[in-house]
């Protein structure tokens, strides 16, 4: 799930409860289980390649690229296909903010330059948590992959993203 980095300020300075108040784009996101089962079932994915020291690893990622997708994210799913990932298109680099709230998957979050180089990889976030996960710069997207992920194939900092997203800029 998104948060603007407006929406985090509200969040930490007026509490949690309050914060939420004023996310109401944050609320039809919160459909049940089954009906996120069934768009997952639907969705149609993209190819993306992430190239690494230890060489080229090759994903289908959802891509989201409104403001309901990127709210609603992988929120309630329980499983993800191990070569399957999601890529959040913030339209223009900024600072972003995510966090794990109704997500059940453990998740490596790559925070991506619109240049399509990684900026950071947080591995490992945790399930249904409310702490914010930040980028450490302004960027352009965030692909989540199954936790491990990173680790396991050697991704990290400075790897780049191959997709059509970041071709021209």
């Amino acid at each position: 799930m998104v948060l603007r980095l407006s929406r985090v300020r509200n969040l930490l300075a007026g509490g949690l409860a309050l914060g939420l108040l004023g996310m109401p784009a944050l609320l039809p996101a919160m459909a049940p289980a089954s009906a996120q089962g069934a768009q997952q079932a639907k969705a149609q994915t993209e190819p993306l390649s992430i190239r690494s020291k230890d060489g080229t690893h090759r994903f289908d990622v959802e891509v989201m690229r409104d403001d309901a997708g990127r709210t609603r994210g992988l929120m309630f799913r329980r499983t993800m296909a191990p070569n399957h990932g999601m890529l959040f298109d913030f339209e223009r680099s900024e600072p972003v903010a995510m966090w794990m709230k109704n997500t059940y998957l453990p998740l490596d979050m790559v925070f991506i330059r619109a240049d399509g180089t990684i900026a950071r990889v947080a591995a490992d976030t945790e399930p249904l948590s409310t702490a914010i996960v930040a980028s450490p710069e302004p960027v352009l997207s965030v692909l989540e992959l199954n936790a491990g992920t990173a680790a396991r194939l050697g991704i990290k900092a400075g790897d780049r993203v191959e997709h059509p997203l970041f071709h021209g800029r």
